[in-house]
């Protein structure tokens, strides 16, 4: 089972940036990376998401702001923060799925511990 651990959370000030990164501790080259946080009514948001081929999503609350990247060579994922507000205070989570080839179907997934992220006004 492939194990993630993030680091780079802590606290900014408004407006300010931040780099998030998730170690895996096997390849990760065939699955989805992204990085979710809490969100009310709900246990955790996407909020971007990249493809194996390198397509990525974002929710429309980080459009503009955030970058999502990998390096499956170095079994890393990584998340730019940029502008960031008040609201984008939460415990970040990397994720790793994979799915059956040509279906929609999920395999196995990883999650890591999360990193905080904290932004003063």
């Amino acid at each position: 089972q492939v194990q993630l651990v993030e680091s780079g959370g802590g606290l900014v000030q408004a407006g300010g940036s931040l780099r998030l990164s998730c170690a895996a501790s096997g390849s990760i080259i065939s699955a989805t990376a992204g990085w979710y946080r809490p969100a009310p009514g709900k246990q955790r948001e996407l909020v971007a998401t990249i493809t194996s081929g390198g397509t990525t999503n974002y929710a429309d609350s980080v459009k503009g702001r955030f970058t999502i990247s990998r390096s499956n060579a170095e079994r890393m994922m990584y998340l730019q923060m940029n502008s960031l507000k008040p609201e984008d205070t939460a415990v970040y989570y990397c994720n790793a799925r994979w799915l059956l080839p040509g279906t929609s179907a999920l395999l196995k997934a990883a999650w890591g511990q999360g990193t905080l992220v904290t932004v003063s006004s």
